[in-house]
């Protein structure tokens, strides 16, 4: 047998060994697209249903692909200190808190009604992330999810980010003290800034509260 006739039945005998394992992988793909549109149909699309496992699993492992291996070596480029976690707190609570929650739990105003809900920042699968991972996804957010890109968009290192990276560290262990801190470090509305100006006349001699600062505004 010559050369070229081995040469095609070991082709041959390749691609038949390929077909072998690629039809199970495609009719296993489609077998899951198809019970995830059942599912959809069936639910629909409400941002109020919560992910099931499947769903959590594999965008965990989306996650960790869609971020360079050169970024998930990266060392945290500011050393830690509390000046360094003052400036992160301050930051979060003005930034993050809003959708993360002062301690990072995602139970917040606007984090509810994600899908996916923001992390609970505290537990170990945001732990285990690498700081470099942290770092990629504060500067470069996640696609399909609320989590915009914060960091500015050069090839510099944001020494910002790098600071909320020793934060998120840091939120297992946060104190009643310093979550007080934080609260009064968000973000304020007109009516909480009247309600505040109206208790502190009040308390100054000045005036009586308003009815609707009596009743308190949530």
């Amino acid at each position: 047998m010559s050369e070229i006739a081995q040469f095609g039945l070991v082709q041959a005998s390749y691609n038949s060994k390929r077909m072998r394992y690629a039809i199970p992988c495609l009719a296993a793909a489609v077998a899951i697209i198809a019970v995830t549109a059942a599912y959809v149909v069936r639910r629909g699309f409400s941002a109020r249903d919560e992910p099931n496992a499947a769903e959590a699993f594999l965008a965990r492992q989306l996650r960790h692909i869609a971020v360079p291996r050169r970024a998930r070596q990266m060392a945290n480029a500011v050393a830690a200190s509390p000046e360094v976690l003052a400036d992160a707190m301050a930051h979060f609570a003005d930034h993050c808190a809003i959708c993360h929650g002062n301690d990072g739990s995602g139970n917040a105003l606007i984090g509810k009604g994600l899908y996916p809900k923001p992390p609970d920042m505290r537990q170990r699968n945001t732990q285990n992330l690498s700081d470099g991972e942290l770092y990629y996804i504060i500067q470069n957010g996640v696609r399909f999810t609320g989590m915009p890109a914060f960091g500015p968009n050069n090839a510099g290192e944001d020494e910002d980010s790098w600071k909320l990276v020793r934060l998120i560290r840091h939120l297992p262990e946060m104190t009643d003290e310093e979550m007080a801190r934080m609260k009064d470090m968000n973000p304020k509305s007109p009516a909480d800034l009247q309600e505040e100006d109206e208790i502190k006349r009040f308390l100054e001699g000045e005036s009586e509260p308003s009815g609707e600062t009596q009743k308190h505004h949530h």
